[in-house]
């Protein structure tokens, strides 16, 4: 079931990053923010954008970890701390902001909200950010089957009964598109579109770009 998984879920990544380069059309001087890089790699399609990007040495990696496993790996990109809340660079600073699967991470709704403004502001041109529907059935993080439905606290204290409780509290808040769709209302962004990534005919993911 794992390898199965980790195979869908390297096949997905690939499908995302064709479509950040269809969309986005990065030249070779284009300049990226890459937000929410792992410092530690758990397969082989973390950190895909700097695995597969033809242009490293243009790629910002930022992120709330402390890097001490990812400049070894990636020397050729630049990588910048924060605090999780404002990014620390001026607005308009890159060409081209992406972020995969990273947003269900940074907190309850407000958060997620001032999440879309920061990658607004710094964001020049595009914007390219993806997460898992909530309404897919299976969690993608727990590989836990319909119970994610429930309302927060109650699937928490399933995960806590079931031995996986690193994915309880603050670890993630799935959100459904039309959610997103109001937060990103919220956020003043009303010029974006949403393709919706689909396995089995169902939406697993989807990707918001502007």
């Amino acid at each position: 079931m794992t390898t199965f998984a980790y195979k869908i879920s390297g096949m997905n990544r690939k499908r995302k990053f064709d479509e950040f380069l269809s969309i986005c059309a990065p030249a070779a001087s284009t300049t990226i923010l890459d937000v929410g890089f792992s410092d530690e790699e758990y397969s082989a399609t973390d950190n895909y954008l700097e695995k597969n990007y033809a242009h490293p040495e243009n790629i910002t990696a930022l992120g709330i970890n402390k890097p001490v496993k990812f400049p070894q790996r990636y020397p050729m990109v630049k990588v910048v701390q924060y605090d999780g809340k404002t990014f620390p660079f001026k607005d308009n600073a890159f060409d081209i902001v992406w972020s995969n699967a990273v947003i269900e991470h940074v907190g309850p709704e407000p958060r997620q909200v001032q999440f879309l403004k920061e990658i607004n502001r710094v964001a020049k041109q595009k914007v390219f950010i993806t997460t898992p529907n909530k309404l897919f059935p299976v969690e993608v993080h727990t590989r836990t089957p319909f119970l994610h439905w429930l309302p927060k606290k109650a699937f928490d204290r399933y995960l806590h009964l079931i031995g996986k409780q690193w994915a309880a509290g603050d670890y993630m808040y799935l959100i459904t598109i039309s959610r997103m769709k109001r937060m990103l209302a919220e956020a003043g962004i009303t010029d974006y579109t949403i393709i919706k990534n689909r396995l089995c005919g169902l939406v697993l993911d989807y990707v918001v770009t502007w």
